[in-house]
C-alpha cells in the first residue's frame, strides 16, 4: 500500500492525466519538488480522467491540437516527444483511454510500500510520449513495474478486476468535485485548508516559490491556532 499521509505534514496534491502533455512536463517538477521538499510535505497523485468514458477517442480525434501543442510544451517544459509517439498520432487509430493508465497508477499505489507512485506516473508517461507505447495494454506495464521490483503478476490481475476500474471511476468524480478546469492542477492541502498552486505548468523555480510561500502561510497559521 501507499504510504498513509503523515497526519501533521501538508500533502500536496498532484492531479494529473496520462495522456496530457503539459502534465508530462510538470511531473519532472514534482519529482524535483520530492526530492527537494522530502520531510515537509507528502505528495500524492491522482489520475482525472481526462479522457475518460464518453471523453475517450481515437488519438485523431485531436491530433491537429496536439501536434500543433508539442511544440510549446518541449519549449516551456524541456521534455521532447519521440518520433514513435508522432507516428502514432500521425496513424491516428491509438485510442486514448485515461481509465487503463489510471488504473496502473492505482494498483502500483496499493502494491508499492515505498510510495515511489509519482515516479511511476512519469514512466509511464515516457512509455506513451517518448516511446509511443500503448497505454491500453497491460504488458506495456511490465517493465515499468518490475522495475520497481513489485510482482508482474500480482499487478496485472488486479489490473483486471472490475473493482479497480470501480475504484479509479470514484478517483475521477473525486477529482471533478475538486472544480478541476485542466490538468495539471496542484493544491497543498493542510487540515481543513486547500491552496491552489498551480493550474497548468510551472517551472521548477516558481513554483518552489509559490509551494514555500504556502508553507510559510501554513505555519503561520497553525502557530496563531
Amino acid at each position: 500500500m501507499q504510504p498513509t499521509p503523515t497526519p501533521d505534514l501538508p500533502e500536496l496534491l498532484y492531479l494529473y492525466d496520462a495522456h496530457c502533455g503539459w502534465c508530462y512536463g510538470m511531473s519532472s517538477v514534482m519529482q524535483r519538488v520530492e526530492a527537494s521538499f522530502t520531510g515537509r510535505l507528502t505528495i500524492s497523485v491522482l489520475s482525472g480522467g481526462m479522457l475518460a468514458g464518453e471523453q475517450a477517442e481515437p488519438i485523431a480525434d485531436s491530433w491537429g491540437y496536439i501536434a500543433g501543442a508539442m511544440s510549446q510544451v518541449e519549449q516551456a517544459t524541456g521534455v521532447r516527444f519521440g518520433e514513435a509517439y508522432k507516428q502514432l498520432g500521425a496513424a491516428g487509430t491509438y485510442f486514448q483511454d485515461s481509465e487503463a493508465p489510471a488504473r496502473a497508477l492505482y494498483v502500483v499505489r496499493q502494491l508499492d510500500a515505498q510510495g515511489r507512485v509519482l515516479n511511476f506516473a512519469h514512466e509511464v508517461q515516457l512509455a506513451l510520449f517518448a516511446r509511443g507505447e500503448d497505454l491500453n495494454d497491460v504488458r506495456t506495464y511490465k517493465p515499468l513495474v518490475q522495475a520497481l521490483n513489485l510482482e508482474f503478476d500480482e499487478f496485472a490481475r488486479r489490473f483486471a478486476l472490475p473493482e479497480t476500474g470501480a475504484a479509479v471511476r470514484r478517483e475521477f468524480e473525486a477529482v471533478a468535485r475538486i472544480g478541476v478546469q485542466g490538468f495539471p492542477t496542484i493544491i497543498l492541502r493542510a487540515g481543513s485548508q486547500g491552496y491552489v498552486l498551480s493550474r497548468g505548468f510551472q517551472p521548477y523555480e516558481a513554483f518552489a516559490r509559490n509551494l514555500e510561500d504556502a508553507l510559510a502561510q501554513v505555519a503561520e497559521e497553525q502557530a496563531g491556532s
